[in-house]
């Protein structure tokens, strides 16, 4: 077994930890984890199945398709940035690096199955459907673009190396089970991060809602710090998420009037 897995691990665990301790109310201690789990059922499969068929669009599909297309659009975003984003491949500080990558590969997966986890113990039906919903719509959107739009991601293309693999030998191994080095635009860790903060605000907890808000920023950072994002597909990123969250709040609000 590779030691990134062990330490990745380990850091979720302790975060896990810390996120019972600090984050979930008393009142939620003693939930019933079946009761809970069958009431938001249909959420929670929303969601893994956006990720099954991701996982599988990566490793399968997106190859097929960008073998057919054949071209590459790279270039037309450096044409419009120039070289802003490579500079910081140049001019990394040690400890920066270490501290965004810890964001970008172990703080912002915690977040994402940490905020499921929460929305089951809390029962919170709507703070779930939002996630769920929101993340079909964010990937149903995405997907053209990733498909038919390939933008190769920073460092590959200046062939600048991956801080990611400075970091943690081989852990790219992984990374790239999980996406593909042209599927940029728009950036998913900026809309994800974002959808995710959303969510946790609607559950009234000031205390999670600061804490997601604060890696919200970090993990939209760290994907420039890092050179992997273009500052194009952050943007992108950044709209992708507003243009969901006003729609799924128009729908829900709606819902929730026709429902009183």
């Amino acid at each position: 077994m590779d030691p990134w897995i062990l330490v990745l691990g380990f850091i979720n665990l302790v975060l896990f930890f810390i996120g019972i301790i600090f984050f979930i109310p008393k009142e939620y201690k003693n939930f019933n984890l079946l009761k809970n789990l069958i009431n938001l059922f249909p959420h929670i499969l929303i969601i893994v199945a956006v990720v099954v068929f991701h996982i599988f669009e990566v490793n399968v599909i997106d190859r097929a398709i960008t073998d057919w297309i054949g071209i590459d659009f790279t270039e037309n975003i450096r044409g419009i940035e120039g070289d802003t984003v490579y500079w910081f491949s140049q001019n990394w500080n040690p400890f920066f690096v270490y501290f965004f990558v810890l964001i970008y590969i172990g703080i912002y997966t915690f977040t994402l199955w940490f905020s499921t986890f929460y929305f089951l113990i809390t029962n919170d039906k709507k703070a779930i459907k939002t996630l769920a919903y929101g993340l079909l719509l964010i990937y149903i959107i995405a997907l053209p673009f990733f498909l038919f739009l390939p933008i190769t991601n920073v460092y590959t293309y200046y062939d600048s190396g991956s801080a990611l693999e400075q970091v943690i030998p081989s852990i790219e191994n992984f990374f790239y089970f999980t996406t593909t080095q042209n599927n940029c635009l728009p950036s998913l860790h900026t809309a994800m991060t974002i959808l995710i903060a959303y969510s946790i605000s609607l559950t009234k907890n000031k205390k999670l809602t600061y804490f997601v808000s604060i890696i919200m920023i970090l993990v939209i950072i760290s994907v420039i710090y890092l050179s992997i994002h273009w500052i194009t597909d952050v943007i992108a990123g950044i709209i992708l998420s507003v243009i969901v969250i006003f729609i799924l709040r128009r729908i829900i609000e709606k819902k929730e009037n026709n429902d009183k």
